[in-house]
């Protein structure tokens, strides 16, 4: 466990309890930080509180539709991470709720208490792009970095982990389907970052060594189409299976009808960001603003993905490979 200093900052960490905040409470703890992790249903986020020592780490219920409890969450915090995301919109949860307001919101709060602040996006973000869900991640961009002086801007590509939506999703699909689709060919380029990568980005954020008001784009080391991280995954979890191809046209259509589920496999503002690549620019290379720019030796899926994948294996971990 980490040394604790004689007053370590307090970091607020809005939807610390989700897949990429345990890892940032995690880097956080070990460099001695106290974390109130803010989320809507603090019993849900239990599984974070071992991640430091004794007291290191506590939860508060927040929700950033509510800017009296975003305040209370903020109250007596030295920097705030924004971390919280949703990838559909579903109830009272929508997207320029939660990306647009929210971001405001939080952002406000920081401002009043004094504190630093970390805003999460993602690689794609544009105000003008015809998917909501990046135009309201931009929409959170200027938020953060119009209302706090200094604030830092944090763009990933797909981030993969144990606890990934991506890899897994399609992993546990490939258990039950003889095939998996490939949305208009599977030709959109993606460069998938390990999640401890991400994290370390944060920590240093707080650190105070990130370039303030700069805007970050996160990368892993590889860059593949669609199919080709399909085709990385069957091979981990040995599994055969075809790649059929949905044209954009059926893409659409399909996203549009199963986008009114609960918890839709597909959405039609999910389809229009495939339609563009998802990796990191030639402009935030050109300025250092990445992972191989600060120096952070980057994992590979190739590393990392057999470490959690092979639960998908026909038999587990003693899966021999095909002949």
């Amino acid at each position: 466990m980490a040394t604790i200093s004689e007053n370590p900052k307090l970091v607020t960490v809005f939807g610390g309890s989700g897949f990429v905040g345990r890892y940032v409470i995690l880097a956080l703890t070990r460099r001695g930080y106290r974390v109130r992790v803010a989320c809507r249903n603090p019993n849900k986020a239990v599984h974070v509180l071992t991640l430091g020592n004794m007291g290191q780490v506590h939860a508060v219920q927040a929700n950033v539709r509510y800017r009296w409890s975003v305040d209370r969450a903020v109250e007596g915090a030295d920097h705030v991470i924004n971390l919280v995301g949703i990838l559909h919109e579903s109830g009272r949860q929508r997207f320029r709720t939660v990306h647009s307001e929210g971001a405001l919101a939080v952002a406000d709060a920081a401002r009043a208490a004094g504190a630093g602040l970390t805003q999460a996006s993602a690689i794609g973000a544009d105000l003008e792009s015809p998917s909501a869900y990046a135009r309201t991640r931009a929409e959170g961009e200027k938020a953060a970095l119009e209302t706090v002086k200094g604030a830092v801007v944090i763009r990933s590509s797909i981030v993969f982990g144990p606890e990934d939506s991506f890899f897994n999703r399609f992993a546990n699909m490939a258990r039950f389907s003889p095939f998996l689709p490939l949305i208009g060919g599977g030709h959109t380029k993606f460069q998938p970052v390990y999640v401890g990568d991400v994290a370390e980005v944060y920590a240093r954020s707080v650190d105070g060594t990130l370039k303030p008001g700069a805007t970050y784009e996160l990368g892993g080391p590889q860059v593949l189409t669609f199919r080709q991280c399909m085709e990385e995954m069957l091979e981990i979890i040995d599994r055969r299976r075809m790649l059929v191809t949905v044209p954009w046209p059926l893409a659409r259509l399909i996203g549009s009808v199963a986008g009114i589920l609960p918890n839709p496999p597909l959405t039609l503002d999910q389809v229009r960001q495939l339609e563009r690549d998802n990796i990191v620019s030639d402009d935030a290379k050109a300025r250092g603003l990445t992972l191989e720019g600060l120096g952070i030796a980057r994992h590979s899926i190739h590393a990392i993905l057999p470490t959690y994948l092979w639960t998908y294996r026909p038999t587990g971990q003693f899966t021999l490979p095909q002949a």
